[in-house]
């Protein structure tokens, strides 16, 4: 499927925003041509192209995470990278409720210490 005049990135989508089956496509026409190209990014700047993705190191490190993924590579899987994220999020929620908890407390503390005034 030859996709020219269709552009993502900058043109198209917000960054980083492409759609799975386009990364999937590209990893595996990557793997496909790669014997094909005398280097990798030359490979990668070739599917760029076709698929109309504005830059062909989105296309290795697609291809780069997919060897990770894979158990080709050394590095952080994608499962273990939505998994941080996760934590990070729930971690900084958990921070935020801790102050908002923390503050609420020093003003009751200081309202208990105020004399009352009958």
């Amino acid at each position: 499927m030859e996709r020219k005049n269709f552009k993502y990135g900058k043109e198209g989508k917000k960054p980083g925003q492409y759609p799975q089956e386009i990364k999937e496509q590209a990893v595996a026409m990557f793997f496909r041509t790669r014997p094909d190209f005398a280097t990798r990014a030359d490979c990668a700047r070739h599917i760029a192209s076709l698929l109309g993705i504005g830059s062909h190191e989105t296309v290795q490190n697609w291809v780069r995470q997919s060897e990770v993924d894979g158990g080709q590579r050394t590095g952080v899987t994608t499962d273990d990278l939505e998994e941080l994220r996760r934590l990070r999020r729930e971690n900084a929620e958990l921070r935020r409720a801790n102050g908002i908890l923390k503050a609420a407390s020093a003003f009751f503390a200081a309202e208990l210490d105020r004399p009352q005034n009958r």
